[in-house]
């Protein structure tokens, strides 16, 4: 059968068995809200009812960026009560993309940053220009990479430096980050489309039912850190709403310096309550029997 979807917020087409997916956000640099989450995943899971499909490439609109990760009016929005239903989206599209029998390639141009390069870290295969920028900003913004960064990048790239991306923000420009593994490829960013469907047409001469059954052993380990994430969703959950994390928004949005130490020196001062309440009780004379 011939797909046939119109969606809102993203791009899909099957050219050649090959199923295009693209991010269409460029005002926003491709920055995704609950809708962009909801019909991402819906297309990755529209190409199972087309067996001919080869694989599915995911991309973004416009010059300046794959994805600049979640959009902050959404997140924004979030609280603990209602974390759900973006962690969920979050969740649900990462195992949509790691459970559909195809290879699916990232093709990244610009930043790549966030939950976007989190969206990078859950394909199988990822291909840059050379303009691409990949990076985690949550320590930034007040939010916490725990959707695929925590899991995944200090698979690939080890724990020293992966601890280095997100605790520091560092980020990687492509010809670095094929250096050390975080990507499989950097190209000319004229040549990325040309590069990534000789990628295609190479994988469409091979077994169909061979790289179903290999991804599905490839990704058997790293299924396994399935309880992580569950984690992750609790640990992000406590986050969204908090006043620390609304700091951090909006200092991004406002293009200003956040002001995150106060809230560690409102910290301190209730553990120093604390702990001289602690000293005064051990001063205290013990109760006569």
């Amino acid at each position: 059968m011939t797909l046939n979807r119109t969606y809102n917020e993203i791009l899909f087409e099957v050219i050649d068995d090959v199923a295009w997916i693209t991010i269409n956000r460029a005002d926003v640099m491709n920055a995704f809200r609950e809708q962009t989450l909801d019909e991402i995943t819906d297309a990755v899971k529209a190409t199972r009812e087309d067996a001919s499909i080869v694989c599915a490439v995911i991309t973004g609109a416009g010059d300046k960026a794959f994805s600049a990760g979640g959009d902050f009016h959404a997140m924004m929005k979030l609280n603990r009560s209602n974390a759900a239903h973006w962690n969920d989206r979050m969740l649900g599209l990462a195992m949509a993309i790691r459970g559909v029998p195809i290879p699916v390639i990232a093709m990244v141009h610009g930043y790549c940053m966030g939950g976007g390069h989190e969206l990078a870290l859950w394909c199988d295969l990822v291909i840059s220009a050379d303009d691409g920028v990949f990076g985690q900003t949550g320590a930034k913004v007040g939010a916490c990479p725990t959707v695929g960064a925590t899991q995944y990048i200090p698979r690939l790239i080890g724990d020293r430096l992966a601890k280095e991306m997100i605790f520091l923000c560092r980020t990687f420009k492509a010809e670095e980050a094929v250096k050390i593994g975080l990507i499989n490829k950097v190209v000319p960013k004229a040549k990325l489309r040309e590069e990534t469907e000789a990628w295609c047409q190479q994988m469409k001469g091979y077994s169909g039912q061979t790289l179903r059954a290999t991804k599905k052993s490839l990704n058997f380990e790293s299924d396994e850190l399935y309880a992580s994430w569950q984690q992750g969703m609790e640990l992000l959950a406590e986050i969204w709403g908090s006043e620390e994390s609304l700091e951090g928004m909006n200092a991004f949005m406002e293009k200003r310096k956040p002001d995150f130490h106060k809230f560690r020196l409102d910290r301190k001062a209730k553990v120093d309550v604390y702990l001289d309440d602690l000293a005064n009780d051990r001063n205290q004379a013990p109760p006569k029997g």
